[in-house]
């Protein structure tokens, strides 16, 4: 009498194989993402609406298609640097310790803090958004200067929006104190 074979252990070890080399290439799904990335950069640059009457051999598709380009190359080297056995470096930063685990706290924190920027940007204005927005970053990040953090950021806030609004041409939403500055 024959003995039969174990199919169901030999479709186990299969399957495990097939994890471990997924594990072994998890670089891949950057490599997927990028290509992804690459594809949408590339779809929306080639069917962007462009005004006959532009000047000049550059126009508005030059950047976004080079971008896209450079994407799918970067995606197509490294995953022929991840197949030919290629390794991530592990993250060994030098005040970072990676036996502790994530802070939520901090997270949720400037998650928070940054939609409260970004949902108070139009009614608010920028320089009091980014005011809030910088000193919130800096309370989530650990300082608890009271007496100096506010002042730190409504200073750099009120800079950077002079800076933009004023010297670089970008509009930025002033808010209550449009007619202010």
């Amino acid at each position: 009498m024959t003995t039969p074979t174990e199919l169901p252990e030999d479709s186990e070890k299969a399957a495990g194989g097939r994890r471990s080399w997924l594990r072994e290439h998890s670089e891949l799904g950057v490599c997927v993402l990028l290509l992804a990335l690459g594809v949408l950069v590339l779809t929306d640059a080639l069917t962007m609406d462009v005004d006959i009457t532009q000047r000049g051999p550059v126009g508005p598709k030059t950047v976004p298609v080079v971008v896209g380009i450079g994407l799918l190359v970067i995606a197509a080297l490294l995953a022929v640097d991840v197949l030919r056995g290629g390794r991530g470096e592990a993250e060994g930063g030098e005040d970072i310790d990676l036996s502790e685990p994530a802070d939520w706290r901090t997270v949720l924190l400037l998650s928070g803090i940054f939609l409260g920027a970004a949902a108070l940007i139009e009614p608010a204005g920028f320089p009091v958004a980014g005011a809030l927005l910088f000193w919130g970053a800096a309370f989530a990040l650990g300082s608890r200067r009271v007496d100096r953090d506010p002042l730190i950021a409504a200073v750099l806030s009120l800079i950077t929006y002079v800076v933009f609004d004023q010297l670089l041409g970008v509009p930025l939403p002033g808010g209550p104190l449009m007619g202010v500055l």
